[in-house]
């Protein structure tokens, strides 16, 4: 497809298919009769013209014409003018006559070598860029690339992994790595008599330590010994059994550990491997650090109790053990032991929280027991849902834990107003439930549905405070009914008055995510009540450092109060022992997936009864505690029971790629036997996405390149970018981007400096034109002022507008992004700055190329208005008209050098928006976008049939033919990974990505077309020229 479809809503499209390729001229002819002859092959303009001026002059039709005719021929001939313009507007891509002589000379050379007959392909379809070659293409083949081209499933793993698997071809440093997050796994597991007497007596002598003892005590309060024991028959009896329990019933740490002394009291300990899974980093280590404790140990050290989580461990002794772990180190393990055969207990806790890859672990683990029959399972659950995961596991035995946690007040929204007396600053509008539904176009029909009822009740609800509240509390309330912010003052004013007026305890408040957190975080510290020593403020977030994270377990000293400002990460598994007081914000990050438009919302939604449940329960650990929800009791009243379960709401790629690793057959099959399946529409969009991107292949297997990026732990496109990066020498920049696209931009914008944020976001820019590089400035700057003094990177990031909690939070994950790579063999260094990887880094031209080789297709045509308000506007293939986001650097700008924009997302609001863009020139889109098409009669050269470039046929012939070669090499380096030797320019993988990149940064000139300064009638100096936009 070109792109003259978009030329005009009116008639571009019709004018558009009427002068294609497939014999334009042919039906210029029958629809103009007799009238005149067909024009010549070059002037179709002049022939046009005088074949009008035979009928009413010029460009008007013939005079025989009548009627629906005369509509016919201004069509044709209004799509042969937009096919002309379009023609012209088209950048030009050529190259100079030396580089031209030294790419036939490398063609010559490399395609002569004696390495070609071996590589997997030498066809058009790349490895790297999707679809295969459409049929008019395939005709343009000669008989020798059809010959040479292999039979496709012979490329791809898992029927022959790639080289970087086996272990003789890895490296010392690469084996160390990989077997590190392996090395519980691997434990040869047989009875032994004298290590059962050795682990027998040892928990005899525990029994008598007066710490042990304290541990005993607590757990005949927490869980009754009648309990205890029915826990313990059940598990030896059944092969399955679910676990619910209240917060603070003890199942997280207790139900392990009675397994555990259950098999050493039996004289079987050395039989007993338990693994316990937890949803995330924080929760592994602080629950095996208690454990360990009650246990009166050290975690790990060769104890009996240990933890897993990637990058990082303490593995406790080899048999007779418990360790816990994240959801994704059993996924990991899965690829080298399917069976998990030296485990004998698996308990996968916290599966009430839907999330992906504990929802594909029950798959896999009720596929599991039909092979493992003496595979114990205990599935734990925090909520009253457990009958729901019987059910799965064919009505397997249930237990009900009741919780230990003392009474808890509660409060809603209008107590905490009329306790306050709290009045908004911004008195701002009429009240939500007068103004209608979120005033935009990006809802789900679900939350129309509950918004449309919570209007309709709000006058009712009202009138029924009006007994109980004061005139002022509901007008404030209707005043706050926002469904999209929480009122971070309010949250201020509530710590204060519980710091004032209440007992002493730690408060933890709930927020839906970063931003939020660090907003309340800087509102605290401008008062000066709390830059006192007396109280102790910690955001907690999952992605923060662990060892940040470890410290919101530690009690203060006595007279400070502890803040700690968490996401929903503290609502289950970690356990803050000191807590109190619980300010529930009421809101939780989900992200959702419209497959109808492939467009993803993440947006804060309310949370569900369980979740508010959960919450309650933190505040009553230690002593009775208080729990204030920052909403309404009409909103309490609609909110779901449970959070829709991730697999039903996200983009499934990542999670077909870890289907397709772990050989669990074909993805569809196998996600339909999901607890609740994502819809068919998902699975088939997922799929097509890595097919595009050619991590599957047509047959839905595994292809080298997916192989690598199902062990990234970012989604596909991000984990396709870090790996050119490493390929192409550029790596340090390449993983800045990549962490921020994982994560989110360093930026913030203060309310009231809008205007000046940006200013300083577009001058760190340094006119690349491109958020990302943007994102790499600011980074490298921040990195030089942090290496003078602290001073000077606070008042850098105080003077761009920089979090530097968020750019730690960026540098930590290239560090985890760069282990990866070394352990793959695509380094040589974990440093992401190291020389070695870094050869290109500076080439700002190739940083642009490698982006365009992670994202593409997420491809946007930028074309001119004609407006002053608005010089440009973006197209992309699917959508038409979109917009660049208002806080992107393009968002304001006037004049590209190039006509293309590659971006990383794009999201419904109120109008469909392009976040964090790049402007890219036409050797980037052609040697790292998709399949090259040539025309050679119009002289033309285009990336999947719509990225159209004009280019003499010599050119565009050694473009495609060094492309391929490009496509060979990288495929090689993607099977078997190894560090480019930039310093061999003889080796042929140096000459030809130096020849692309050599091309990407000299040949890029903007003085490809006509160098007249206006916009309109032609670009500016150094610019391509446009073609008038008809659609206003």
């Amino acid at each position: 497809m070109s792109f003259e479809g978009y030329d005009g809503r009116r008639g571009g499209r019709r004018g558009g298919r009427g002068f294609g390729r497939d014999g334009s001229r042919e039906r210029w002819d029958r629809g103009a009769g007799s009238s005149g002859s067909r024009p010549p092959r070059n002037s179709e303009w002049e022939s046009r013209e005088e074949r009008g001026g035979r009928g009413g002059g010029p460009n008007r039709p013939p005079s025989h014409l009548k009627g629906r005719e005369i509509g016919l021929w201004y069509a044709k001939w209004g799509g042969l003018k937009r096919k002309e313009n379009e023609r012209k507007s088209r950048a030009v891509v050529q190259m100079d006559e030396s580089r031209e002589q030294h790419i036939t000379n490398l063609l010559n050379t490399v395609q002569r070598g004696p390495s070609r007959e071996a590589r997997p392909s030498t066809s058009d379809n790349c490895y790297f860029d999707g679809d295969e070659p459409s049929p008019d293409v395939l005709k343009t083949e000669t008989k020798q690339e059809e010959v040479e081209t292999p039979v496709q499933n012979s490329l791809y793993f898992p029927k022959e992994a790639p080289k970087v698997e086996p272990q003789e071809e890895r490296t010392e440093t690469e084996q160390i790595g990989k077997d590190k997050d392996l090395e519980y796994l691997f434990q040869e597991v047989v009875r032994e008599n004298a290590l059962d007497q050795q682990l027998k007596r040892d928990l005899e002598r525990k029994r008598a330590d007066s710490k042990y003892l304290e541990m005993l005590v607590r757990i005949v309060v927490v869980i009754s010994s009648n309990k205890l024991t029915e826990l313990v028959e059940v598990i030896r009896s059944n092969q399955v059994l679910v676990v619910s329990g209240e917060t603070g019933c003890g199942k997280t740490t207790q139900v392990t550990q009675f397994i555990l002394d259950d098999y050493i009291d039996r004289g079987m300990g050395s039989l007993c491997r338990v693994v316990c899974t937890q949803p995330r980093r924080i929760s592994a280590i602080s629950v095996a650090e208690r454990v360990a404790a009650e246990r009166a140990e050290r975690v790990g050290d060769g104890n009996s109790c240990g933890y897993q989580i990637r990058l990082q461990s303490r593995l406790p002794r080899k048999q007779g053990s418990v360790l816990y772990c994240t959801t994704g180190i059993i996924l990991q393990w899965l690829r080298s032991s399917p069976l998990l055969s030296t485990i004998s207990h698996l308990v996968l806790d916290e599966i009430h929280e839907r999330n992906l890859h504990s929802d594909v672990l029950l798959i896999i683990v009720k596929d599991l027991l039909r092979v493992r029959h003496d595979l114990k399972v205990i599935l734990m659950s925090a909520t009253l849902n457990a009958e729901k995961f019987s059910r799965y596991f064919d009505n397997c035995p249930m237990i009900h834990i009741p919780g230990m946690t003392f009474p808890v007040q509660e409060f809603l929204l209008e107590d905490v107003v009329e306790m306050l007396r709290y009045r908004p600053q911004k008195q701002e509008r009429r009240p939500r439930w007068k103004r209608g539904f979120m005033q935009a176009q990006n809802s789900r029909p679900e939350k129309e549905q509950k918004e449309a009822e919570y209007k309709e009740s709000w006058p009712c609800y009202a009138r029924t405070l009006r007994d109980r509240y004061s005139d002022s509390t509901i007008e404030v309330l209707e005043m706050m009914d926002d469904d999209d912010k929480i009122d971070l003052e309010l949250v201020v004013q509530l710590i204060r008055h519980i710091v004032l007026s209440e007992e002493e305890g730690a408060i933890l408040v709930f927020l839906p995510g970063w931003d939020n957190i660090s907003s309340l975080n800087d509102l605290l510290m401008t008062q000066q009540m709390f830059k006192s020593d007396r109280f102790v403020i910690i955001p907690l977030h999952s992605l923060m450092p662990t060892v940040t994270q470890t410290s919101v377990f530690k009690r203060p000293p006595p007279g400070v109060r502890k803040i700690v400002i968490a996401t929903n990460i503290a609502e289950t598994s970690i356990t803050i022992d000191d807590v109190v007081f619980v300010i529930d914000g009421g809101k939780i990050k989900e992200t959702h997936f419209d497959t109808q438009n492939n467009i993803s919302t993440m947006a804060a939604e309310w949370v569900s009864l369980a979740n508010a449940k959960q919450r309650r329960g933190r505040a009553g650990r230690v002593c009775p505690g208080k729990c204030y929800h920052l909403y309404n009791s009409l909103r309490a009243s609609l909110m779901e029971a449970y959070q829709l379960p991730e697999i039903m709401r996200t983009p499934l790629e990542e999670l077909c790629l870890q289907i397709k690793i772990l050989k669990l057959g074909p993805i569809a099959e196998f996600l339909r036997k999901a607890l609740d399946p994502p819809t068919e529409e998902a699975i088939t969009l997922a799929i097509t996405h890595l097919m595009d991107l050619n991590a599957l292949d047509r047959s839905e297997a595994l292809t080298p390149l997916g192989f690598h990026l199902a062990r990234l732990p970012v989604e596909p496109h991000i984990g396709k970018l870090i790996l050119f990066g490493a390929l192409l020498g550029c790596l340090d920049p390449v993983l800045t981007i990549a962490a921020s696209l994982s994560f989110k931009d360093p930026f913030f914008i203060p309310l009231g400096k809008e205007k000046v944020a940006d200013m300083r976001r577009r001058t760190l820019s340094r006119d690349s034109k491109s958020d990302h590089l943007t994102i790499v400035n600011a980074f490298c700057g921040w990195e030089e002022a942090k290496l003078r003094s602290n001073q000077v990177e606070r008042e850098f990031c105080w003077s761009n507008f920089l979090s530097a909690n968020t750019l730690q939070m960026l540098h930590n994950m290239k560090g985890q992004f760069a282990e990866h790579l070394l352990g793959a063999g695509f380094i040589s260094s974990k440093n992401p700055k190291d020389p070695e990887a870094n050869f290109n880094s500076e080439n700002e031209k190739l940083i642009k190329a490698v982006i365009v080789a992670g994202l593409y297709p997420k491809v946007a045509m930028i074309k001119p208005s004609g407006s002053k308000k608005r010089p440009v506007r973006v197209y992309t293939k699917t959508d038409g008209k979109v917009c660049i986001h208002p806080k992107s650097v393009n968002a304001e700008e006037i004049q590209f050098n190039y006509s293309w924009l590659i971006y990383h997302l794009k999201m419904r609001t109120s109008s469909i928006f392009l976040y964090d863009c790049t402007e890219v020139s036409p050797f980037s889109l052609l040697f790292f976008g998709g399949d090259i098409t040539i025309q050679t009669d119009e002289e033309t050269i285009a990336v999947d049939e719509w990225i159209v470039f004009q280019s003499p046929a010599r050119i565009a012939n050694l473009v495609k033919s060094l492309k391929k070669e490009l496509d060979s090499l990288l495929e090689e380096k993607i099977r078997n990974p190894a560090p480019v030797d930039w310093r061999d320019s003889q080796s042929k993988d140096c000459a030809v990505i130096t020849a692309i990149i050599d091309l990407i940064t000299t040949q890029e000139k903007p003085n490809l077309n006509a160098a007249n300064t206006s916009w309109r009638n032609s670009a500016p100096t150094g610019h391509h020229r446009y073609f008038n936009d008809d659609e206003r």
